[in-house]
Formats: C-alpha cells, sequence, structure tokens
C-alpha cells in the first residue's frame, strides 16, 4: 500500500533530527517503484523524500545513494554540469530498506516542447547530458551499478525484445525493423559512458532559464550514451534537434559516433516494449492495452519509413514512403526519429499541487493550503504536452 505525504514527513523527521515538518505534499503522478512526498519545514527549508516500495527498488536506490557521492563530487569539481541530490539522512523502513531524504532542488521540469534552434536550453540540455558521459565508468561501476559492454548491451536489447515478441503483442513490422537494427553490428560499435537511464523531461529541472539538477538516479548503469538522448530526440521539435545533437557532439572529447541518432531512435522505440513488459509482469491489463495501442500508432506511423540503421543527421518525415534510392540505401536519405508516446513516471512532487499540511508531532492533517513557490517569478507549470504525431 502506497504511503501517504503524511508518513514520508514523519520518515523525515527520523531521517533528519531536528526537522520539523509543517507541510507535505504528493507528486502528480503515483511511480511504480517509489513513494515520494515533498516536505517543507518550519524553516521554510524544503525537502524530498523517497521510500522504496519493493525489495528490488530498496536495492536500486542503495546503488543510487553510493553513486550520488560520486556525482555530488563531480558536480562540485566543476566536472558535472548539473546538481544532483545529495542525501542529508535516512530512515529504516520496517520492509523494503531504507527511505532517503534530501534538500528539494528547486526548479521546474524541463518544457521540451519549447525547444529551439540556437545555443539556448536545447545546447545547455546537451551539454549536461554530455558532461554525464564525460565521466570515467568506474564512477558507477565502483557504487556496484550495472556496467556493460557494447555487445553486452546489443544482445542485452536482443533478450529484451525476444521476451515481449513471446506476448505475442509486437506488431510483425515494428519486431523486424528492431531485429535489423539490432543485429546490424555496425550501430554497436561505440564506448560505454555512465548513463542515467531513465531520463525524462521531469528528471531534468530548470531554474531562470538554466539547466540546474537531474534527478531520479535509481537506474543509472555503464551503457549506450545514446539512451540518454532517445526521450530528447523523440519529444524535441524538429528544429531544436540540430542543436542538440551539434552541442553534444561539441562537449564530448571522444571521436565523432556516427551511429548515436540510429542508436537513440532504437531506445526511444524499445521504450514501448519496456512499458509493455511493465504490465505483463505486474499483470496489470490496462498498462499492457496502452503499450498495445501506442505500438499500434508507432506500427501505423514508420510505415514505409528508412530502415533505422539509415537514419542520420538529415532529416524527413518518417511517415513517409521510402523512395527508390533511400531503399537502395542511399546514405545522403534518411528518416526523421519518429516520435514515442512514453509512459509517465513520477518524480520530485511539483510545488503547486494541493498540498497535505503536517504539524510537528502532530499526525492529523489540517485544511488544505498552497505552498509558496520556490521563487516568484517562476511559471507554474503546465500540463505535460501530448506525444507528438508524425505529419
Amino acid at each position: 500500500m502506497p504511503r501517504s505525504p503524511l508518513a514520508l514527513a514523519a520518515l523525515a523527521t527520523v531521517a533528519v533530527p531536528g526537522l520539523r515538518p509543517v507541510a507535505a505534499r504528493a507528486p502528480h503522478t503515483a511511480g511504480a517503484d517509489f513513494d515520494v512526498a515533498g516536505v517543507l519545514d518550519a524553516d521554510g527549508g524544503r525537502w524530498i523524500v523517497r521510500a522504496p516500495r519493493s525489495d528490488a527498488a530498496g536495492a536500486a536506490m542503495e546503488g543510487e545513494v553510493a553513486l550520488l557521492a560520486a556525482l555530488a563530487a563531480a558536480r562540485d569539481d566543476g566536472r558535472l554540469a548539473v546538481d544532483v541530490p545529495r542525501p542529508s539522512g535516512f530512515a529504516p523502513l520496517p520492509e523494503h530498506g531504507r527511505a532517503m531524504v534530501y534538500p528539494e532542488i528547486l526548479g521546474d521540469e524541463l518544457r521540451v516542447d519549447r525547444l529551439g534552434a540556437g545555443p539556448g536550453m536545447s545546447a545547455q540540455v546537451a551539454r549536461a547530458i554530455a558532461s554525464l558521459h564525460e565521466l570515467p565508468v568506474a564512477l558507477v561501476a565502483d557504487a556496484g551499478l550495472p556496467a556493460y559492454t557494447a555487445e553486452e548491451y546489443r544482445r542485452r536489447r536482443l533478450s529484451e525484445l525476444d521476451e515481449a515478441a513471446a506476448t505475442g503483442h509486437i506488431p510483425t513490422r515494428l519486431l523486424g525493423r528492431w531485429e535489423s537494427a539490432l543485429e546490424d553490428v555496425r550501430l554497436w560499435r561505440f564506448s560505454p559512458t555512465p548513463v542515467h537511464g531513465d531520463l525524462a523531461a521531469e528528471h531534468v529541472l530548470v531554474r531562470e532559464a538554466r539547466v540546474v539538477g537531474i534527478i531520479d538516479w535509481s537506474d543509472a548503469r555503464v551503457a549506450d550514451p545514446a539512451d540518454d538522448l532517445a526521450w530528447l530526440l523523440a519529444a524535441a521539435p524538429e528544429q531544436a534537434l540540430d542543436s542538440i545533437l551539434e552541442a553534444y557532439a561539441l562537449a564530448r572529447t571522444e571521436g565523432a559516433d556516427e551511429q548515436l541518432l540510429p542508436r537513440a531512435v532504437l531506445a526511444s522505440e524499445l521504450a514501448l516494449v519496456r512499458w509493455l513488459m511493465h504490465g505483463v509482469r505486474v499483470g496489470d491489463d490496462e498498462v499492457v492495452a496502452d503499450a498495445v495501442a501506442m505500438l499500434a500508432d508507432l506500427d501505423a506511423a514508420t510505415a514505409g519509413a528508412a530502415p533505422i540503421s539509415g537514419l542520420s543527421r538529415r532529416h524527413a518525415d518518417p511517415a513517409q514512403p521510402v523512395q527508390p534510392d533511400e531503399q537502395l540505401g542511399d546514405p545522403d536519405v534518411a528518416a526523421e526519429p519518429a516520435a514515442v508516446p512514453g509512459p509517465k513516471t513520477a518524480s520530485e512532487p511539483e510545488a503547486l499541487t494541493a498540498e497535505i499540511p503536517v504539524r510537528a508531532g502532530d499526525d492529523t492533517p489540517t485544511t488544505e493550503f498552497e505552498l509558496p513557490p520556490a521563487s516568484a517569478d517562476e511559471p507554474e507549470p503546465e500540463p505535460p504536452a501530448g506525444p507528438q504525431s508524425p505529419a
């Protein structure tokens, strides 16, 4: 049973001695793995409480905690371009390990739909991701998190696809599209890097036109850097794509990865496979139906599109039929990555949701009110934009 914001606020008082909660708030959407609440203390400080819901989530959070210390050090010495959660304390749970409490990184989630061309926010986001990928792989491996070679990661993707295909829910054409990309060894000649593993707009925090933080690191690993760009390239407006890719390439010290875009497109499409399998594993028929519908949409959007391995920095509409010269493999002709509708995940609670006040030493809720915004000039967050549809 999910823990209430009130219960999480009580855990915060155990984790951080002297913390006196006066209000707590829940996120707009509940996550599958963690209970999350924001807490306002008597001194005006803002805190985030995260408590795992399962043994697996608890184990993932322990790896995340070890990683966060190394990432914070990288931020402090200038190697990482954004801040990360910095745990201030922990509270034991009767099950699933312990809850983590850390000062909230003040900011709003990234509005991907507002990204544009040029050296602005698009380039900032790309450089922030690149700064993570420039960190040594030992930083993640030493935290006990998964580490893959390029070939191991390709085989992992193939295994995930085989498991999903066995459900009978993957359209035949999509299955062939993905198998072709996974079996093309040219795509998989990359140097693994530290990756966040679950980047989405709600995990990237923006304040005063700057990218200030990245949160929710429990899926971090050493793997394909394209994974961290997949969501961004799938959801960003077309005019922002070149700015994202150019800023990212300039911020990396390694030579150009010519197959970065195809692998990012593949990763964004395979996100639907992971959503499907999540529904299958937890026995949630609504999630399965949602994933099946999105797979059908993607199948229609990519009908007649160039194969994933043929994508390049030039963009065209993926829903348009492939021309003869594309079928012959003309290297100058490619398709735009199809926009993939992804599952929603919970992150930090937002400041303008309905609040559940808490008085220190009193577990009885009082009347509802709103916490003050982080600053007077921050815009109120709007409902997330829906997935893009191919023209």
